[in-house]
């Protein structure tokens, strides 16, 4: 889950908006602005616009003082922290590194519904010194009280990776001491309540819920996805123990000439040989690497007249990794970044190349084989 949108930076943690965010606020703006209607109707139309927009944009920082809540203290005990994005089913902290003990593990989890339940109860509070129930501000606050105390009591349900799961794992790691395991049982116990939010979904949708029921089924149906994905990526821990760059890189790295224009390139190297990564040497060695991706950067007229030195992504802006990596850390890289290489490198020399395909095949016979 991705920001397509960068807000800023709070605490040196990037903020930024899942596209799928504009549905979600659009829909609970409305629903505000219907409620407020239905129950105050003598506000009149701007007001209740007003206190709609008012009300959601407080949601949602709230949201994000929730995923803020679990960063910093990530971030306090040594965890790195890239981003929070806000998408269509809340916030998510995109946490580089797991735990390393059960302890950091249930705090970094349970301070998230603690912060939500503590948002709420100041709200609930200050909803009974401000006004009379029609009053727009205990509207506001009042609404805002109870869906964070909401908020906080759905995170606790024990379906991993929701931050019960998370406790739920936390528990399990600290009576067991294994981690793996302890994930695997906890994503099980998370495919098992999805299951059981699309079932209960769906049955409210026929029972007259409408769209509601189907957001209950849809919302399982992210939580199935999400825990399954963490059973996988449980059994990839496992797959890649002891496992180096070394043992899969391509020792053979093709190279091409600075030199050469984008269209010899092109003809002679990429369309001939299929392959899909080439480095780029200048007179004194590695200078960069060029890849299809920089190709189609240039538009096809000026492919004679534009040279690989041109395109290519300098040496000193791509991430390298060293024979001696563990495999798992090079995988972390390229999920993150979003690369489909990465160049093996010692002392400024190219030692072979780590390609994602590669990887993949790597995996895939791992998997095959120890099912």
């Amino acid at each position: 889950m991705r920001s397509q949108i960068k807000l800023g930076r709070i605490f040196g943690i990037q903020i930024g908006l899942h596209y799928s965010w504009f549905l979600i606020a659009f829909l609970i703006v409305i629903s505000l602005a219907s409620q407020f209607h239905a129950t105050n109707p003598k506000w009149g139309e701007a007001t209740i616009l007003a206190m709609a927009l008012a009300t959601g944009v407080l949601f949602f920082v709230s949201l994000l003082l929730h995923e803020l809540s679990h960063s910093v203290f990530a971030k306090s005990h040594g965890i790195p922290v890239r981003e929070i994005t806000l998408f269509a089913l809340g916030g998510v902290s995109q946490i580089e590194n797991n735990p390393v003990s059960a302890r950091t593990e249930f705090w970094m989890a349970f301070v998230g519904p603690l912060t939500s339940a503590a948002i709420g109860l100041v709200c609930v509070a200050l909803s009974r010194v401000l006004g009379g129930p029609s009053s727009p501000a205990h509207a506001m606050v009042s609404w805002l009280g109870y869906i964070n105390l909401g908020l906080a009591a759905f995170n606790m349900v024990p379906g991993y990776p929701l931050d019960g799961g998370r406790i739920l794992r936390a528990a399990l790691w600290w009576k067991s001491g294994d981690v793996e395991r302890s994930t695997r049982q906890a994503a099980r116990v998370g495919q098992g309540v999805g299951a059981l939010f699309i079932a209960f979904g769906v049955v409210q949708f026929f029972a007259g819920a409408g769209f509601g029921g189907l957001w209950i089924a849809f919302i399982g149906w992210f939580l199935l996805q999400a825990a399954g994905e963490s059973v996988v990526e449980a059994g990839l821990v496992r797959v890649l123990q002891g496992v180096t760059v070394a043992d899969i890189m391509t020792p053979d790295c093709p190279t091409v000439n600075g030199h050469l224009n984008v269209q010899n390139f092109v003809d002679e190297h990429l369309l001939r040989t299929g392959d899909r990564c080439f480095m780029v040497l200048d007179n004194t060695g590695l200078a960069g690497l060029v890849t299809p991706h920089e190709v189609k950067t240039v538009d096809r007229a000026r492919w004679p007249y534009t040279t690989v030195f041109d395109i290519m992504r300098p040496i000193h802006e791509i991430r390298t990794v060293q024979r001696g990596t563990p495999l798992k850390e090079a995988l972390e890289i390229m999920s993150r970044e979003n690369l489909n290489q990465l160049p093996v490198v010692k002392d400024g020399q190219v030692e072979g190349m780590l390609t994602r395909a590669r990887l993949l095949s790597f995996l895939h016979n791992r998997f095959e084989l120890q099912h």
